[in-house]
């Protein structure tokens, strides 16, 4: 059974909602938060890991990074974050528990009130940390962290040890709640937010757009279906060029399927994309053009933004900051996107932002890329305008660190009554 946001929001208990503090800033202000994650590099947990320092720094709170570095280090510092670095990717056990002590003299040295862990590996090291020097402890849950065996469920169990536990999405606060039920009290669901003074139209130049047409190999008179995301088998590559070639084969001849992102080192899969893309005569029609760092234009020079991921996501940045350019977007329909991409049976078809198809199935995929690509101008105004609108009242970046900073507030208001 499909649920709304507002319905999946009651399965909430009250004891774990935090009010808005009208008293935020004063709350925080001279305050010292320390939030800790592998690298800066892309992706949405890091992406968030900036915007929060950016907003704590607002709020007249001191904002700490702890990471090895990476893309966004430059980003951090000039939002008023201070990057300290430190080795928080390892996940050698001696190191880690090396990392407790370091952390724990970091966190004296630098007076530190609060320690936010967003991974597995460097939130070990925050719990012995906070624990030895007593601290308020944050998580926040950004992933579906597999693993069924008992020793992989207690490792990935830490994301569920702070003081405050952040839920990216219903989604993944139900999946703590069965798989951590103790933590239940302590979960907020804080939906990942975007920033939508960014991602409008009239923000973008259109020799962006162009830019990246040119450099994708694409045509003026081609449509371009867009898949943004890791280039890891799960992310759905495979699935999209099989999409590709029915397509094809139905004589859709101006439609050019571009994968971007990074690869992280898995040079053999892209090989096999390569190899796949050849063997389905798609040279010339699909793409892999490595990582994008223009993700407005991106999105712009998109007719049509698809998610083919084929296990679930835990929020799904991609499809709330197309729906945001208000580009149409054809998803798996899986874990988070009956939060974040509405459609029937979920609501009716006058209420829908976009397409939801049975996850590692082409044949699904395809049909809906075809019928994104059918809407007629009309048609995929409406789309565009219900789609933002919908981003807007649930996914900004006002509303993800303002909550946000609410439950660091709470934690230091909890403190001080202690």
């Amino acid at each position: 059974m499909h649920r709304t946001i507002e319905q999946e929001r009651r399965l909430v208990t009250p004891e774990l909602e935090y009010p808005r503090l009208l008293s935020r800033p004063a709350a925080l202000a001279g305050r010292v938060v320390l939030q800790i994650i592998p690298e800066l590099d892309a992706g949405g947990a890091e992406r968030t890991t900036v915007d929060v320092a950016a907003a704590l720094a607002q709020a007249g709170a001191r904002p700490l990074v702890a990471s090895l570095g990476g893309r966004l280090v430059s980003e951090l510092q000039a939002k008023g974050g201070v990057w300290i670095p430190f080795p928080a990717k390892t996940k050698n056990p001696v190191a880690m528990a090396l990392n407790v002590l370091k952390l724990a003299r970091l966190i004296r040295d630098e007076g530190v009130d609060i320690v936010h862990a967003r991974s597995r590996a460097p939130a070990w090291a925050a719990l012995g940390a906070t624990r030895l020097v007593k601290r308020a402890f944050v998580t926040t849950y950004h992933g579906i962290y597999n693993g069924k065996l008992a020793p992989k469920v207690f490792y990935n169990s830490v994301m569920a040890r702070g003081d405050a536990v952040i839920a990216n999405s219903q989604f993944t606060a139900n999946r703590i709640a069965v798989l951590h039920s103790f933590a239940q009290s302590r979960v907020r669901v804080i939906h990942r937010g975007a920033d939508l003074r960014k991602l409008t139209a009239a923000t973008v130049d259109p020799d962006r757009v162009r830019a990246l047409r040119q450099e994708w190999g694409v045509a003026p008179d081609q449509r371009i279906v867009l898949l943004p995301g890791r280039l890891t088998g799960w992310k759905g590559q495979r699935v999209l060029i099989e999409a590709a070639r029915q397509l094809r084969q139905k004589g859709l001849d101006d439609v050019r399927f571009v994968m971007i992102g990074d690869d992280q080192g898995r040079s053999g899969y892209v090989e096999d994309l390569k190899q796949r893309i050849a063997a389905a005569g798609l040279d010339g029609v699909a793409r892999i053009a490595g990582h994008c760092t223009d993700m407005p234009a991106a999105f712009l020079a998109a007719a049509v933004v698809t998610v083919p991921s084929t296990e679930a996501e835990a929020f799904g940045r991609v499809a709330v900051e197309a729906q945001a350019m208000g580009v149409p977007v054809v998803v798996s329909d899986l874990g988070a996107v009956g939060e974040t991409v509405l459609a029937p049976p979920q609501v009716d078809d006058g209420r829908r932002t976009g397409w939801r198809v049975e996850a590692d199935n082409p044949g699904e995929l395809a049909a809906g890329i075809e019928w994104a690509l059918s809407l007629g101008a009309s048609a995929r105004d409406q789309l565009a305008r219900r789609a933002r609108a919908h981003v807007e009242a649930h996914f900004s970046l006002e509303r993800m660190t303002g909550d946000t900073l609410d439950v660091y507030a709470a934690l230091m208001e909890r403190q001080n009554r202690a």
